[in-house]
């Protein structure tokens, strides 16, 4: 199965369960592969074959934007069951990072694997 991916798109997003970060926006970032069959594209070289992965960036922050969860891990799944419920694709694996989270840290989230078939 070929790979689409989109890396390091940062969100901004109400997210966090303390009081102080239920009052600010915080950068998060979406790392996404989606599985997707690139030979139809490939072969008519038209955009339209493709699984337009600046539509799935687009949804994806206006989901988070419009979000307020409190874990990273609701957000995640969230995230995933939207891409795969709106595009053309199998399975996708999401790296949602939260940076600066922890002390000493970069970042902090979580990585999850979808697919259709298996939830």
């Amino acid at each position: 199965m070929d790979k689409v991916f989109i890396e390091g798109l940062e969100i901004d997003a109400l997210i966090g369960i303390y009081d102080w970060e239920r009052r600010i926006r915080q950068t998060l970032r979406f790392d996404l592969e989606m599985g997707f069959d690139n030979r139809v594209p490939a072969a008519s070289d038209d955009i339209a074959d493709t699984l337009n992965y600046k539509a799935v960036s687009k949804r994806l922050v206006e989901l988070v934007e419009q979000s307020g969860y409190g874990l990273v891990e609701t957000l995640a799944e969230r995230c995933a069951a939207a891409v795969l419920a709106e595009f053309e694709v199998r399975w996708l694996r999401l790296k949602l990072s939260k940076p600066g989270a922890v002390r000493g840290a970069q970042a902090v989230g979580v990585i999850i694997e979808r697919s259709r078939d298996a939830g």
